[in-house]
């Protein structure tokens, strides 16, 4: 089998898409954790990465104000995007028309407490010239969590020792069936530029519409996606009893 080559050096952009009209948390990105709104502590945490500039790609003009009075970087962007993915890629249109950055990062803008090596270790999968989209899964501990639907697993080819695999489905079930680990996705990604700009241009795909879950478009368009396994999962923040938990959390010393 030949050796598949390794990318050239990259240029990497984080963008983090934001929007108040969160369906189980609205205004989420503006509210208060610590004296600050959540989408700063999660912009603080990608600059900490220190894996090149960061960008909030804002659905509404509170969440840039927001932004811009902590001493980052925001866009307004389209309010009918129908994705993060969407939005991510206009902020970078806008941003970067020249194409010098060619990895995107797109980092959830829920994820208040992020270790920022969770970032620098999304990029890792893109050493290979052949993936076209780089994320991060984690071991499942619990027995619960591996039947629970709001726990996405991703279903990887894993050599014995390795710590990427490429990844062959993701689901909310939990697959695949008989003895061994599985892995709870973690919805960071970095896309190759030209991944970012295919993927967002494809139709829903069925098996994305089925389990809900959008980056199987990118599986059934033949793209490949890698996962780096990491020992953390990051606290996200979907309910009010998350943001409690959060605020607990970040709270302690």
């Amino acid at each position: 089998m030949p050796d598949i080559p390794a990318a050239p050096a990259r240029r990497p952009i984080v963008i983090i898409p934001a929007r108040l009209a969160s369906t189980r948390l609205p205004g989420k990105p503006l509210a208060d954790i610590a004296g600050e709104p959540m989408i700063v502590h999660v912009w603080r945490r990608a600059i900490a990465a220190d894996v090149g500039p960061v960008l909030v790609a804002a659905a509404e003009p509170a969440i840039v104000q927001a932004v811009q009075a902590a001493g980052g970087q925001a866009v307004l962007t389209d309010p009918a995007h129908p994705s993060g993915s969407d939005r991510v890629f206009e902020a970078l249109s806008r941003r970067d028309p020249d194409a010098r950055h060619d990895v995107v990062i797109n980092l959830q803008g829920d994820l208040p407490a992020l270790d920022p090596a969770l970032v620098r270790a999304a990029l890792a999968p893109l050493a290979v010239a052949a993936v076209d989209i780089a994320t991060l899964a984690t071991p499942i501990a619990e027995a619960e969590d591996a039947a629970d639907p709001n726990v996405v697993k991703a279903v990887l080819s894993l050599a014995p020792g390795a710590t990427i695999g490429r990844a062959l489905y993701f689901s909310r079930t939990p697959v695949p069936w008989g003895a061994g680990p599985h892995f709870h996705h973690i919805g960071i990604y970095a896309y190759r530029r030209a991944a970012l700009a295919r993927f967002i241009s494809l139709p829903p795909a069925s098996l994305e519409q089925r389990e809900r879950l959008e980056q199987l478009r990118a599986l059934e368009a033949g793209m490949r996606i890698d996962a780096a396994l990491v020992d953390t999962m990051p606290l996200g923040v979907d309910t009010p009893a998350d943001l409690d938990r959060i605020r607990t959390f970040l709270a302690s010393p």
